[in-house]
C-alpha cells in the first residue's frame, strides 16, 4: 500500500525500533488497521478530495492567540458573501460578515471527484474575533438574501497554550497506594479517611502532594480484575475506597471487617461485597438531597449509562452467576441505546439510581480529601492518575463503543524487555469519532479524573502522538503506529489544566521521540523520570544536575523494583518464581542486575549521596519529586509483576506501616525534603 494513503489515514508506513532498525508497516496490517477504522477502498486522493469538500474539519481545536480560520470552498463560490457566528459557552451570539474574494487565499486545489471530473477548490482564511476560552459553536452561513444558507458547522474550542505550571518552588510528595493503606478502623483497604490521616502526617513534613494509583471503578474481581490501570470505567471511581461508615453505615459483620483489616493481601472481592451491601442499607432510607440532584445534572448521560451497566451486571449475574461480560449477555442488552435497555432502565431505576448514590458520595469525600490536604498546606494536594487502558468487557466499551476501534488492540513493539513485544489487549480509540463529537468524551474523562486534585499523571502520554495497534489476529510484532491529533489533545488537556487548576505530569517512558518531548516540553507538561531509566548511553546513570527542570522525578513505578527490591533482585527472584523466566534467563539478569548495582553505587558517591538514592533524587533540579512509600518502609516487593496475574500478589500488597504508626516515616521524608531544599517555605 502506498506511503500517501497510509499517512492520509495516520497510519505510519514505517517505524525504527529501540536497535535502529526500521520495519515497514506491510499491507495486511495496513488493510486491517484501514478496516478497523471502517475505512474500505482507501486511497489518499479520495481522501484528500473528502477533506476538502468540508469546509471545516468537525472541531477547529485552536489556541486563544488564533487570528483566522480557513475555510475551504468550491471555486465556483469564492466570490459569495458568509457570515461567521459563534456561540460563545455562555450562550451570548456574535456575527461578523464577510466577502470572500476580499479575504486572503490561503491554498487551493485541483482534485478529481468520483465521477472522474476535475473540481477546483480555494481555502479562505476568514478572521477570528478575539476568542475565549472554552468550548463553543461556531457557523458560517452563504449570504444569499432573503435567506441564509447554512455552509458549514463545527465545535470552536479555543485553548490556552500551555497547561498549568508547576509551583515555582521545587517540591517533593510522597507515592502510595490507596488500596494498601494500613489502619485500625477501615474495612481492610485504605480509604479517603485513611487519606486524612496520611495528609496529618505528611504535610507538616513537607510533603507538596499525595500520588496515589488510578482510582478508577474496576470490576473488583480476584486475579484478574484488580489492576487500577484496566478500568472497568475511567470516568468513574471504584466503591472499595468510600468510608463506609462516614456515609452513614452502622458497622456490619465485625469478624468479617476484622479479618479483612488484619489479612495480609487485600481481598477485593470481600471488600467490595461487605461495603456495597452497607451501601445498600444506607440507600434503603435516601429520599432525595438537592446536592445529590446538582450531582445528576452535573454528570448527566455518562453516570447514567454507568449506573445503568452496573445494575444491568448485577442483575445478568443474578440470573447467571458464570456470567460475567457483557459480551456475553442476552444481545438487545448488548446496545446501552435498544429500547430494551431502556426499559430496563425504567423498571430498575432505583437500582440505577442506588450507583448513581455511591458515585455521589465518592465525589463529597474526595473533595473533601483534598479540601483537607489544602488546607494543612499542600501546595498541590492529591496527584491523581489517568490509566491509559480500559478494559473492553466493561462499562466504557459497552457505552462508548463508536470511540474505540473495532478489531485491533493496542501493545508495543518489540524491546529489550519483550523480544516478542507487547499486547495489552485493550482497543484504540477512534480518533475520527472523538474529533466528530467534539472531544466531548476526552474532555470529560481529563474533567472527571482531575477533579478534586491539584495534578494529574496521564499513563503512557505517546498515545497522544501514537499507539501500536495489532490487528486481531496476529501477533504483537505484527502491529503499527498509528497516530492520533496530538496538537488537538494538548490543547484540550490545557484547557482542562487551566479550568481545574491543575498541573498535568505525561509519563513518557520509552523509545520517545525529541520532536515529542519539545512537543510536550511547548505544551506545559511535565516529564516523568524514573531513576532507572536516567541513563547515558554507555549505561551508566545520569548526575542529579543532568535531569531537566520541567519533569516530575520518581524513585520507582508500580511496575518496577523497590530500591531495597532493586539492591536484592527480588523483582529477578519474583519473575522465576512466578514461571515468566527459567534459571538461564535469571541468571543473565542477576549478572546484569550487579552491574546496575555497581553503576548506581557509583553515581551515588560521586554526587555526595552514599546509600542515600532518595537524597540524590530529591536533589535533582525537576520541579516535583515522588517518593514511593515502599522506599521510606524499606519495602522488597513492588505492587505489579508486568507479564504475571495469578502467579503473583499484583495490586494487593498492603503498607508496613498503618496510619497510626507514620510518624517515624514522616520525620525521615521531612529531614530529606529540608536537607534538599524542597520544604515548603
Amino acid at each position: 500500500m502506498d506511503r500517501r494513503t497510509l499517512l492520509a489515514f495516520g497510519i505510519e508506513p514505517e517505524y525504527t525500533d529501540i536497535w535502529g532498525r526500521s520495519h515497514r508497516t506491510s499491507d495486511a496490517v495496513a488493510r486491517a488497521i484501514l478496516e478497523s477504522l471502517g475505512v474500505a477502498d482507501a486511497d489518499a486522493d479520495r481522501a484528500r478530495f473528502q477533506q476538502w469538500s468540508s469546509p471545516l474539519d468537525p472541531a477547529l481545536v485552536v489556541r486563544e492567540d488564533a487570528a483566522s480560520l480557513a475555510l475551504r470552498l468550491p471555486e465556483e463560490r469564492a466570490g459569495e458573501s458568509i457570515k461567521l457566528e459563534i456561540v460563545w459557552e455562555s450562550g451570548e451570539k456574535q456575527h461578523r460578515p464577510y466577502f470572500l474574494p476580499e479575504l486572503t487565499t490561503a491554498g487551493s486545489a485541483n482534485l478529481i471527484d468520483e465521477n472522474g471530473a476535475n473540481r477546483y477548490f480555494v481555502a479562505k482564511q476568514v478572521p477570528l474575533p478575539p476568542l475565549r476560552l472554552g468550548y463553543h459553536d461556531l457557523r458560517i452561513y452563504s449570504v444569499k438574501p432573503p435567506a441564509l444558507e447554512t455552509l458549514v458547522e463545527a465545535k470552536l474550542i479555543v485553548c490556552p497554550p500551555r497547561a498549568q505550571a508547576p509551583p515555582q518552588q521545587r517540591i517533593a510528595g510522597l507515592a502510595l497506594s490507596l488500596y494498601g493503606v494500613r489502619s485500625a478502623r477501615n474495612w481492610g483497604c485504605g480509604d479517603f479517611t485513611d487519606l486524612r490521616a496520611v495528609i496529618d502526617a505528611f504535610a507538616p513534613a513537607g510533603a507538596a502532594f499525595l500520588a496515589m494509583n488510578p482510582l478508577h471503578a474496576i470490576p473488583n474481581r480476584q486475579p484478574y480484575n484488580i489492576s487500577p490501570y484496566l478500568p472497568q470505567c475511567s470516568l468513574y471511581r471504584n466503591l472499595i475506597y468510600l468510608d463506609v461508615e462516614k456515609a452513614g453505615a452502622a458497622p456490619a459483620d465485625a469478624a468479617e471487617i476484622a479479618a479483612l483489616r488484619s489479612s495480609e493481601l487485600v481481598e477485593y472481592e470481600r471488600v467490595a461485597k461487605l461495603k456495597l451491601g452497607a451501601l445498600g442499607e444506607i440507600f434503603s432510607n435516601f429520599r432525595g438531597d438537592s446536592e445529590f440532584d446538582r450531582y445528576l445534572d452535573r454528570e448527566g448521560a455518562h453516570l447514567e449509562n454507568f449506573a445503568v451497566y452496573c445494575a444491568l451486571d448485577a442483575e445478568m449475574h443474578r440470573r447467571d452467576p458464570h456470567l460475567w461480560l457483557w459480551t456475553e449477555w442476552p444481545e438487545p442488552y448488548r446496545d446501552p441505546g435498544s429500547p430494551e435497555v431502556a426499559r430496563f432502565a425504567r423498571e430498575h431505576s432505583r437500582e440505577v439510581l442506588f450507583y448513581k448514590f455511591i458515585q455521589w458520595h465518592i465525589d463529597r469525600q474526595l473533595a473533601e480529601a483534598q479540601a483537607y490536604a489544602r488546607e494543612k498546606g499542600m501546595k498541590i494536594g492529591l496527584y491523581h492518575d489517568l490509566a491509559l487502558a480500559t478494559d473492553r468487557f466493561g462499562a466504557d466499551l459497552w457505552a462508548n463503543r463508536p470511540f474505540y476501534a473495532n478489531g485491533c488492540r493496542v501493545g508495543a513493539p518489540p524491546d529489550d524487555f519483550s523480544p516478542k513485544g507487547q499486547d495489552w489487549a485493550f482497543p484504540p480509540p477512534n480518533r475520527e469519532a472523538h474529533r466528530r463529537d467534539g472531544y466531548r468524551l476526552f474532555a470529560q474523562s481529563i474533567r472527571n479524573n482531575a477533579r478534586h486534585g491539584g495534578a494529574l499523571r496521564i499513563d503512557h502520554v505517546m498515545r497522544f502522538f501514537r499507539l501500536w495497534w495489532i490487528p486481531d489476529g496476529m501477533e504483537a510484532t505484527d502491529g503499527a503506529y498509528v497516530r492520533d491529533y496530538a496538537e488537538d489533545l494538548l490543547g484540550i488537556l490545557a484547557l482542562e489544566s487551566a479550568r481545574g487548576n491543575f498541573i498535568v505530569i505525561g509519563e513518557d517512558l520509552g523509545t520517545v521521540t525529541g520532536e515529542v518531548r519539545q512537543a510536550l516540553a511547548a505544551a506545559g507538561l511535565l516529564s516523568y523520570r524514573v531513576l532507572w531509566f536516567e541513563r547515558n548511553p554507555d549505561g551508566s546513570f545520569r548526575k542529579p544536575e543532568e535531569y531537566p527542570a520541567q519533569a516530575a522525578a520518581s524513585s520507582t513505578t508500580h511496575d518496577l523494583p523497590t530500591l531495597a527490591g532493586f539492591f536484592a533482585a527480588r523483582d529477578i527472584e519474583a519473575r522465576r518464581a512466578a514461571g515468566l523466566i527459567d534459571d538461564h534467563e535469571a541468571q543473565r539478569q542477576l549478572d546484569s542486575r550487579r552491574q546496575d548495582i555497581a553503576r548506581l553505587e557509583q553515581a551515588l558517591r560521586e554526587a555526595g549521596f552514599e546509600n542515600d538514592p532518595i537524597g540524590f533524587l530529591l536533589s535533582t533540579p525537576c520541579a516535583l519529586a515522588i517518593v514511593n512509600q515502599e522506599d521510606l518502609t524499606g519495602e522488597t516487593e513492588q505492587q505489579n509483576l508486568p507479564g504475571s496475574t495469578w502467579q503473583h500478589p499484583n495490586w494487593r500488597r498492603k503498607m508496613k506501616v498503618a496510619v497510626e504508626d507514620l510518624a517515624p516515616l514522616a520525620s525521615r521524608f521531612r529531614s530529606a525534603v529540608e536537607r534538599s531544599g524542597r520544604y515548603p517555605g
